[in-house]
């Protein structure tokens, strides 16, 4: 028997049957299970025994699983439990039906611009999220980017990749995130939200050319490579790259972390800019074409081959023969066949299959996409409502209807539902121009979670509220987040980070909000420490931090019984 099948048919904790292997690293196996409380499928990751009998390396795994589970973002792997005890240790994640980056470009080598940017922008989105949290992966690289069917981007493994490959230094192995590593990481220093926009620019290069910026024999020479910061431009490897995507592919893996972008906002801001700009010139070339041969129009979306034959055709009207006329008036029936062979005649007589759409009003939300068969058919989009006529997670309504003629496509039919989320809708309070201590009480005395992001202003004063996301009077779910933007005066300002090693959860958590930083939650391990002293925090002590950074702790739960 396979030391990785002794879990298979066992119940964890009461609830999650383990049903089968489905992936192996140094540090533990992934198994897909069954959540017997939900009724859904998950992929549960437990240490390898070896590894989980060192003392440190465990209660780092928990501490990480504990603060990555604090997380909530579409484009991020969600962590749903985390258990540890002396028998086992395990985390529960969300189970991805998908494939790797990695294994999606070994596929198709480079990839375009337009998929290079759609995918950037998801990855992006989900380190913003983790870094305003104060997590930082430390290990991005496309084996550890999940692709779904649709093209939704899953980033796995926050804080835990990092440490398997640290078991794999330890061990003297070669890994592979060496390709990726920012050179402050390969020189032995503290990575930061930096560290991780470097790696995602590496892998923006090799998206773009189907290349590494650096290879070499060994660990140590791909590392000096990383810190000179010199490779082949990628418009030398692909002429037709965008300049402008380029220049912020090269932006973000700058060697000297100063020049680089600083968040991953920044970044964002960056893509969402060039895709705006490469939207507006497509728009007017559109436009021009449209305007100097409006009749070409129709055949122009069908086939190009048949467009320049009549382009050609008309530049030439004034000068041939009714013959070469009549040549014209044949290319334009030639299109049009094909124009209705395509849109028409092939889905006539093309074998494609089609299925009168089921429907999903009256089912559960979670019942739908724990079905195996349905997931494997159906692309759902989901949209929250509150509805008191409907049970708490009842699908209400689905678009297209019921009964609908679809055709099978191999990327999945998308459905758009909507589901009862079953809260109570309140208005947010108004309180802007509030100071930020007042407005955070009246909104969570409201029923609402609050985040806190600062922005200079000329006109607001320091410390008082700019505005609120979603807008004061809007009325929201309980339960739901208000952000509240804060004026830091005409600059951002920073503290520095106190330490709170040592100190009880209470005097921590008063200690942030006297230095303007927020406190983001806890999570508990064990330790040789009084319960309730703070072992952990996720920003290092007297580190310069922007005002209001949410600020995550790790506490004791006292020595093992």
């Amino acid at each position: 028997m396979n030391e990785n099948d002794k879990y298979i048919g066992r119940m964890l904790d009461d609830r999650y049957e383990i049903l089968d292997v489905i992936g192996e690293g140094g540090m533990a196996v992934v198994y897909k299970a069954l959540c017997h409380r939900l009724n859904r499928n998950v992929a549960i990751k437990i240490m390898r025994d070896e590894t989980a009998a060192d003392e440190e390396f465990r209660s780092r795994f928990c501490a990480e699983s504990q603060a990555v589970a604090m997380l909530s973002h579409p484009n991020i792997v969600a962590v749903y439990d985390v258990s540890h005890n002396d028998e086992i240790e395990y985390i529960v994640m969300e189970l991805i039906n998908g494939i790797t980056l990695k294994q999606y470009m070994d596929k198709k080598g480079a990839l375009d611009w337009k998929e290079t940017v759609h995918f950037t922008k998801q990855i992006t989105k989900a380190l913003s999220h983790a870094h305003e949290r104060g997590i930082i992966h430390r290990d991005i690289k496309p084996q550890n980017i999940m692709l779904l069917r649709d093209g939704t981007i899953k980033v796995a493994d926050f804080g835990i990749a990092a440490l398997e490959n640290e078991l794999y230094e330890n061990n003297g192995q070669a890994i592979g995130s060496i390709h990726y590593i920012a050179p402050e990481q390969a020189r032995g220093e503290m990575p930061d939200a930096r560290s991780d926009v470097y790696s995602l620019g590496v892998v923006m290069y090799e998206m773009l050319t189907g290349k590494l910026p650096y290879t070499g024999e060994t660990i140590g020479e791909i590392a000096l490579k990383h810190m000179s910061g010199e490779f082949v431009l990628p418009h030398e490897i692909d002429p037709f790259i965008p300049p402008e995507l380029e220049a912020i592919a090269l932006k973000a893996m700058k060697a000297n972390i100063d020049e680089r972008y600083q968040t991953a906002s920044a970044l964002l801001d960056d893509l969402d800019a060039f895709t705006a700009e490469q939207a507006r010139l497509e728009s007017e070339v559109t436009a021009r074409e449209e305007k100097e041969n409006p009749a070409v129009m129709p055949v122009r979306s069908v086939s190009e081959l048949s467009k320049e034959k009549f382009k050609h055709q008309r530049r030439r009207s004034g000068k041939v023969s009714f013959l070469t006329g009549t040549f014209g008036a044949l290319a334009v029936i030639v299109a049009l066949i094909a124009f209705l062979w395509g849109f028409w005649l092939n889905d006539v007589f093309s074998p494609a299959e089609r299925i009168e759409l089921p429907s999903f009003v009256g089912s559960y939300y979670n019942s739908v996409i724990n079905n195996a068969e349905l997931m494997a058919e159906y692309n759902f989009n989901v949209t929250y409502v509150v509805d008191e006529t409907a049970e708490v997670g009842m699908i209400v309504s689905q678009s297209p209807d019921a009964g609908s003629s679809m055709m099978v496509v191999p990327s999945g039919i998308v459905v758009d539902i909507t589901v009862n989320s079953g809260a109570v809708p309140v208005a947010v309070p108004e309180v802007n121009g509030m100071d930020y201590r007042e407005a955070v009480l009246q909104i969570k005395n409201a029923g609402f979670l609050v985040e806190i992001e600062s922005q200079t202003s000329d006109t607001v004063e320091r410390d008082r509220v700019i505005s609120t996301s979603p807008n004061s009077g809007e009325k929201i779910s309980t339960g739901s987040t208000v952000y509240i933007t804060v004026s830091s005066g005409t600059q951002i300002s920073y503290v520095k980070m106190p330490n709170l090693i040592g100190s009880t959860e209470d005097a921590a958590i008063i200690k942030l909000e006297n230095t303007n930083l927020s406190y983001g939650g806890s999570t508990v391990t064990e330790s040789d420490l009084e319960a309730g002293t703070v072992i952990g925090q996720t920003i290092p002590a007297f580190t310069d931090v922007e005002e209001h950074t949410k600020i995550y702790l790790t506490v004791s739960s006292g020595p093992a019984a």
